[in-house]
């Protein structure tokens, strides 16, 4: 019988396999963490000494190793992997962990992510606290769980796989910003500050949905955002598809409507306060796959990372990836 990768991008469904307690994975082979030090404004750097110290009480064996970019993550991944390590953790945000997928798929190893990115949503859905320190204790007593991620497809023949939210629109222009002049303000605030920046330069944009493959009818409309989530979340908390799942193997297209500058003043304290918008403001269609088309030329971002120009096409690949999770209750 084949035997299938922990991570591949494949449609491997149910048949997503098991794994042994990743704790004799990792007496077998220290666990490599891959930290980003610049993750959250230096958050993941500030952290990393007590993260290490953890470690070493519960004597779990891990090599720590920073990484300055995505291409020497990459590098770094790939040896690892050519050198028998079983067991590959993040520490940074969704967009480090989005790397450490990348680099990884095809391979038969185990994921884990210690957030400490502005944003975390997908460690947030897969039930780790926000707390850098709180969340390397969880990791140590997690399960492995199979998860869906999403594959983009973009204009310019790119693939890539994204976990949590993606996007044309106002939110892939505020990314620059969020990973820029806005990247040590924390969580949420980050993210609208950035999208506020961004929205005074916005131009209007119409998007078209295709659902290739389902009969489902075609979105065709003027939008701020036109949002494809793997997660409830993107930017920090901002709970645009509540009832997206993570494992369902469905995405969520969504819509928000092109808001007036006084609209946008008005809707600030509710996503501050509570990070979701009036349902009157957004569309939503659950598929397994979608097109994006835009009106005029624009960028697709997955996980706050600038993945591409549209059109892009998105997939879901169903329970793909196998990472590290809190126990359920």
């Amino acid at each position: 019988m084949e035997r299938f990768p922990l991570t591949r991008v494949a449609r491997l469904g149910s048949m997503c396999c098991p794994v042994a307690d990743f704790r004799n994975l990792s007496r077998e082979s220290p666990a490599v963490v891959f930290v980003n030090p610049h993750a959250g404004g230096g958050r993941a750097r500030t952290h990393l000494a007590r993260v290490k110290a953890i470690f070493c009480a519960r004597s779990f064996s891990a090599e720590f190793i920073l990484t300055e970019s995505m291409a020497e993550m990459d590098s770094r991944v790939h040896a690892a992997i050519s050198a028998g390590s079983r067991v590959l953790l993040a520490m940074g945000g969704d967009g480090t962990l989005q790397c450490l997928v990348n680099a990884a798929q095809n391979s038969y190893v185990l994921l884990g992510i210690i957030p400490a990115g502005g944003g975390n949503d997908f460690a947030a859905e897969l039930g780790f606290p926000k707390d850098p320190v709180a969340a390397a204790k969880a990791i140590l007593s997690a399960q492995p769980r199979c998860v869906d991620v999403l594959r983009a497809c973009t204009a310019d023949g790119r693939e890539r796989l994204y976990l949590g939210g993606g996007g044309v629109g106002l939110d892939a222009d505020a990314a620059r910003y969020a990973s820029g002049a806005y990247a040590r303000l924390p969580g949420r605030l980050r993210y609208l500050a950035s999208a506020l920046r961004s929205f005074r330069e916005f131009q209007p944009l119409r998007v078209r949905a295709e659902f290739t493959g389902s009969n489902l009818p075609i979105m065709d409309a003027p939008v701020l955002v036109a949002g494809v989530l793997n997660t409830p979340s993107y930017g920090a908390g901002l709970r645009l598809a509540p009832d997206a799942r993570i494992d369902d193997g469905l995405l969520t297209t969504l819509f928000v409507k092109n808001l007036t500058a006084r609209e946008v003043l008005a809707v600030l304290p509710r996503l501050l306060a509570r990070g979701d918008l009036a349902e009157s403001y957004v569309t939503r269609v659950s598929a397994p796959r979608v097109r994006l088309t835009t009106d005029r030329a624009c960028l697709f971002h997955g996980d706050g990372e600038i993945l591409g120009p549209a059109p892009v096409e998105i997939e879901v690949m169903p329970k793909a990836v196998r990472v590290l999770a809190p126990i359920r209750s």
